[in-house]
């Protein structure tokens, strides 16, 4: 087309910024969306779980949407459908999208375009958004029956359609495990029902009758509690009286294993097949003396579920799962007893609080003030409450009974004495010839890290600066006390004392 003043005014630029291919390169050409005879489309879809939804009924329901949505404008000719894949899974971790999406790249892929029957099946929150420069690239459309026809990534109408329904999927997501939760919640503070999962060691699963669910009562299913294993449950009721008696959890997984008792993966393999089964350890015995279903209180919500980047600079790589630890305000714990206790809760809380005690020659029990504060230099484990020659000390070995073996260089043993390893303490803090309990409660209350080496050098950590700029913190306890300041703060130490 020819320029004319006459007839298209003197503004010359104005006039060519109207022209179409202004910049002198052919533009993507689309097949016009009223003139698709033979168009090819390739459908996809979605079920979340594959034992709760039908698989042929939602399949069907979901073709025929897509189907009458393209009614004589093309035909499907390519199906790709994903079973057990959560909404929230990105494309590229769903086995069928993936497919879907590495036969875009091929020249001979056979179709022309992606049709869905419902936008919360195929996508969630922004999904289609950060697809939609790989769909362009490859000039394939993408069909949604929201909008009668495919998505125009340039109109504002879709754009804003497209943010409504990422938003109501993730509300729907949401909503459905907010009222889910609560509703576990109830269940388990007022009924004190199992929920699901494996039985602690020491019991095992047994029929509670009929569902308590009508309609789950209907279909077949059952309900369980736990019962004491008699196996096992001796077991666990020994350990507990051993953690009273003062023995350390290393102590009770040695005489375990030395008496030949199975552990937790050995009696189960079906649930933990990522156990080796071959004997206890000290984390095993630690984990059944701190849970308190054995007070015969039903307890859930103890983990979580993280969902967090598989590679923080690319988040097309997916999004992988974690289990965390909730904090003790978190669980859900059941008003009355839900099955029989192995151990009273008095019993229970006391064990939380019980310390390593070890007994002099002449009977009386002694103390451990430095249980759990002092570590390794060279290995950084947690150096272990020994009793020798009549006062306390503590060493480590640097895991000789562990399955990591000593590293060159590392010396054979790193020992220190207590009432040495308190002296440098206070010299350190520059509180001379101060009482212990004083230094203690110093370091428990400034959180402070003590590390020490071959030859009984004990070090604080830098955060610990010197009592001249505490002076508060030294005060000594009052008179009329009946407990020392270790024994008060005792309960903040971070690790656990003495094993």
């Amino acid at each position: 087309m020819r320029y004319t003043p006459e007839v298209d005014g003197p503004d010359l630029l104005g006039w060519w910024i109207r022209q179409p291919n202004r910049r002198g390169r052919l533009r993507t050409r689309r097949r016009p969306v009223d003139n698709l005879e033979g168009f090819r489309f390739a459908f996809y879809g979605r079920i979340s779980t594959k034992d709760w939804q039908d698989l042929r009924s939602s399949a069907r329901w979901q073709r025929d949407f897509a189907e009458e949505l393209i009614d004589g404008r093309g035909v499907i000719v390519a199906e790709f459908f994903d079973v057990g894949c959560s909404r929230r899974l990105p494309w590229p971790r769903r086995p069928e999208a993936a497919r879907l999406l590495a036969a875009l790249a091929d020249p001979d892929r056979g179709f022309d375009a992606i049709v869905v029957g419902e936008f919360e099946r195929a996508f969630y929150g922004d999904q289609f958004l950060q697809l939609a420069p790989l769909f362009a690239l490859y000039d394939v459309q993408v069909w949604l029956p929201e909008l009668n026809g495919p998505i125009d990534t340039t109109n504002h109408l879709h754009l804003s359609l497209l943010a409504l329904l990422g938003v109501h999927s993730k509300r729907e997501i949401q909503r459905a495990r907010l009222r889910a939760k609560a509703a576990m919640r109830a269940q388990v503070i007022e009924e004190g029902r199992h929920l699901g999962g494996r039985p602690p060691y020491g019991y095992h699963l047994v029929d509670a009758g009929p569902h308590p669910n009508r309609a789950q009562a209907r279909w077949g299913r059952r309900a369980q509690r736990l019962e004491p294993d008699p196996d096992t449950a001796p077991h666990v009721q020994w350990m507990f009286a051993e953690r009273l008696a003062g023995r350390s959890t290393a102590g009770i997984a040695r005489d375990l294993n030395d008496q030949g008792v199975p552990c937790p993966s050995r009696v189960d393999p079906v649930r933990n097949p990522h156990r080796s089964g071959e004997a206890w350890t000290l984390r095993t015995v630690a984990a059944i003396l701190a849970n308190p279903r054995y007070t015969g209180r039903q307890v859930w919500n103890k983990q979580r579920t993280d969902h967090g980047p598989l590679d923080g600079v690319d988040d097309l790589l997916g999004r992988s799962d974690a289990r965390r630890w909730n904090s003790m305000q978190q669980w859900v714990i059941s008003d009355g007893v839900a099955h029989p206790p192995l151990v009273s809760e008095e019993d229970f809380v006391a064990a939380q609080w019980t310390r390593t005690v070890a007994v002099v020659v002449e009977g009386n029990v002694g103390r451990y003030l430095l249980a759990g504060l002092l570590r390794c230099r060279e290995c950084g484990r947690v150096l272990d409450s020994h009793w020798v020659h009549n006062h306390a000390g503590y060493r480590c070995r640097h895991g000789r009974r562990s399955t990591e073996a000593s590293r060159p260089g590392w010396s054979r043993n790193v020992y220190v004495h207590e009432r040495k390893a308190i002296e440098q303490l206070a010299e350190q803090l520059g509180m001379g010839h101060a009482d212990p309990d004083a230094v203690i409660h110093y370091i428990l209350e400034n959180d402070a890290l003590i590390s020490c080496e071959a030859g009984g050098t004990v070090t604080l950590n830098e955060a610990c600066q010197p009592i001249a700029q505490h002076p508060a913190a030294a005060i000594p306890a009052q008179s009329g006390q009946t407990e020392t300041p270790a024994e008060r703060l005792s309960l903040v130490v971070k690790s656990p004392r003495g094993g």
